[in-house]
């Protein structure tokens, strides 16, 4: 607010004009031609651009950045922004944080990138699968979000679901600033509520909160810095609260390549991947993730460290990465039907599987990934991951003495992904396989965040735009595990056979509306 915008043309005419509150400036009435523009402002280094150009009868949108001496300290070599938004992806954290969006797109004016209130409302349901997870409940999600104070920006976003059982719900409420300095501080909470139909339970209702905090900075252009953490607490059978902080740094060796280290203590949430999340509020795939043992709630603990070194040589990425993972008291998937009796595992009505509590897994491991930008339509990525899951080291046991047969076996995991946009139909669809060389309860590797990540085994999403509705509403299609393959037979409480699973099938869809 109050920067003071020089605009210099031929023959020595300038043209003063001042920012308002928001940042923003005009100038009118300019004749075609070349311009330079020099904008000051107190506490702040001038800023130059140079060799603006207009053409006769058009508009010209220019965004300068002003910094502090600290800001444009230099270091090392600096990064040039790139062609596109193909080298986001080496800079994705395997932190409970979304894809760092170092670059912003040249494309977007920055009206359009922070002004705009955006939303969307989904209405989604599950087929029944017979014991292969998916309950046919319906959830509605919703996201809201908007900028506000000019530089803050708010967001509010939930999923319930609801049908035959009782409903679930999971509301989520965030809160960023973007500050002078670049770093941008950000809070938010988040509250869960899934209600247990169970009468061993007591009919008693999960509730999960958590607070979580996080900010980042940069020295120069060369290294960054991200670090934040999250207060959970969950209120069922019992109260237990844990804190999980999180940290990364990312050296950035040359234009094209990053060294990045990261610390965190819960499993990523990868789902913006997709552009939409299609799950419902259940417990398997949300955090803080927790089992029952002896009618105790057992909340999953975890560490893992990773380095990675990552290079764009074109349109080609490759990621190399070596990691160490420590998970105690780990929320295992199962799918069947099950009770709560005993005490030993948590039944979950909305997605129709349970959570069970594992042995502890500590394990190291490497994952390379390669992905290749075809063209601006078709992607695709290889990803190879080495590493420890747990597994049963005979067969034939019961669920309820299942815990004591638990062992950590390595094995390799190779997945491939493509991922797309239909040109004459606008259809978003990614596709992915992944492959395990054996029987596994647990994913290798689950803390990858990389573009490589993918659902074990067989897995489509589709997302179609509907013509008629003018691109504001969309046909949603999302298979997991389509062919139901890993599952690890276990006997039940009542002598029938349940399975323990590294991802449940899953056959979800319904419409999403945007506005």
């Amino acid at each position: 607010m109050g920067a003071v915008v020089q605009i210099l043309g031929a023959a020595n005419r300038t043209l003063t004009v001042f920012t308002d509150g928001a940042g923003y400036y005009s100038a009118t009435g300019l004749l075609p031609g070349l311009y330079t523009l020099k904008v000051t402002a107190p506490s702040f280094l001038p800023a130059l651009r140079e060799k603006v150009g207009l053409h006769p009868g058009a508009s010209l949108n220019v965004n300068v950045t002003l910094s502090t001496l600290l800001g444009v300290m230099q270091l090392g070599p600096a990064r040039p922004a790139p062609e596109d938004d193909d080298w986001k992806w080496t800079l994705r954290s395997v932190a409970n944080r979304p894809v760092l969006r170092v670059f912003d797109d040249p494309t977007v004016p920055a009206e359009k990138q922070n002004h705009d209130l955006r939303g969307s409302l989904s209405f989604l349901a599950g087929s029944p699968a017979g014991g292969y997870g998916t309950g046919s409940d319906v959830s509605t999600g919703f996201t809201l979000d908007r900028s506000i104070f000019s530089d803050g920006h708010l967001a509010v976003a939930g999923n319930v679901a609801y049908g035959a059982s009782l409903p679930a719900a999971v509301v989520r409420t965030s809160y960023s600033r973007r500050l002078p300095n670049g770093s941008e501080p950000t809070m938010a909470l988040t509250v869960r509520r899934f209600a247990a139909s169970d009468p061993n339970l007591r009919n008693a209702a999960l509730q999960a909160l958590a607070l979580s905090a996080g900010d980042n900075f940069a020295v120069g252009d060369v290294l960054e810095f991200r670090f934040g953490s999250e207060l959970q607490t969950i209120q069922f059978l019992g109260h237990v609260t844990a804190f999980r902080p999180y940290g990364s740094a990312d050296l950035h060796l040359s234009p094209n390549t990053v060294l990045e280290y990261d610390y965190t203590t819960s499993r990523p949430d990868l789902r913006d991947e997709k552009g939409f999340d299609s799950a419902p509020a259940d417990l398997s795939e949300s955090n803080p993730r927790v089992s029952l043992l002896a009618f105790a709630p057992k909340m999953e603990s975890a560490h893992h460290q990773e380095v990675s070194v990552s290079h764009r040589a074109g349109k080609t990425n490759v990621q190399f990465a070596v990691f160490s993972d420590r998970v105690a008291d780990p929320a295992l998937t199962g799918t069947g039907q099950t009770t709560a009796a005993g005490g030993f595992l948590l039944p979950d009505v909305s997605s129709g599987t349970f959570s069970y509590v594992g042995k502890t897994l500590d394990t190291n491991g490497l994952r390379v990934v390669l992905q290749h930008k075809f063209s601006a339509d078709l992607t695709a990525t290889l990803d190879y991951g080495f590493g420890g899951v747990l597994d049963l080291s005979r067969p034939d046991v019961s669920l309820q003495n299942a815990l004591p047969w638990m062992t950590t076996h390595q094995r390799h995991a190779l997945a491939a992904k493509l991922s797309g946009t239909a040109p004459r139909t606008h259809t978003n669809w990614i596709t992915s396989y992944r492959w395990v060389s054996g029987q596994a309860i647990t994913p290798v590797d689950m803390f990858n965040a990389s573009p490589g990540q993918s659902d074990p085994f067989l897995n489509v999403f589709i997302r179609q735009p509907i013509p008629a509705m003018g691109g504001h509403m969309e046909a949603i299609i999302d298979l997991r595990n389509l062919l139901a393959q890993g599952y690890v037979p276990v006997l039940g409480q009542d002598g029938q056979t349940v399975y323990l699973v590294q991802a449940a099938r899953s056959v979800r869809g319904g419409v999403a509306f945007t506005f």
